[in-house]
């Protein structure tokens, strides 16, 4: 299945500095988790859903959402201090959880990178209705995340985020006019 590519609907930077705030952007099964691990070292990625198993015992607690996005930012906050790359690993749909991130990033004087994730809808779906019980997403709430990330794209760059990058399923970023790069991480 071809990932839905927004070409022309953003200019991109397929190169990421070194350190920066990696936000990852995309719809609940969108691959955004198996990206991250294929693409960073497990120490640089911040899971939202690992910081509900932490502060619950439940990563799919969505009543901890609120407890694990605080000490998400917590630990961001004390990479961001000593210059560390993080990529942050959860939807990011909305322009206000996205706005946090860029403070920090700005805060820290470390660029912030916007990775879209822009997986067609049919896949998000089948892959969350593959997940446990308590990781499943209802699928009004994937459909909205990804109507979310869609509607948000002409504006990423205008939020502040200094590249705006889109992946696709083979493990490497198209720019808007659809070149490709095949190394995404570099130092």
């Amino acid at each position: 299945m071809t990932p839905f590519r927004p070409y022309g609907a953003l200019s991109a930077d397929a190169t990421i500095p070194d350190p920066a705030l990696v936000c990852l952007i995309g719809a609940s099964g969108s691959g955004k988790s198996t990206l991250a691990r294929r693409w960073w070292a497990e120490s640089q990625v911040l899971e939202l859903d690992r910081f509900r198993a932490m502060v619950s015992d439940d990563a799919g607690c969505q009543r901890a959402s609120g407890d694990a996005a605080f000490a998400l930012h917590a630990v961001l906050e004390a990479r961001l201090v000593r210059g560390l790359t993080s990529v942050i690993d959860a939807t990011n749909t909305e322009a206000v959880h996205r706005g946090t991130l860029l403070d920090l990033a700005r805060r820290y004087n470390v660029p912030a990178v916007a990775l879209v994730v822009p997986t067609p809808l049919p896949l998000c779906l089948e892959r969350n209705a593959r997940r446990p019980g308590n990781r499943r997403v209802p699928d009004v709430v994937v459909l909205r995340q990804h109507a979310d990330v869609i509607a948000a794209l002409p504006a990423l760059s205008r939020e502040g985020f200094n590249h705006v990058l889109f992946a696709d399923s083979h493990n490497h970023t198209e720019s808007a006019d659809g070149s490709t790069h095949s190394q995404l991480v570099t130092g």
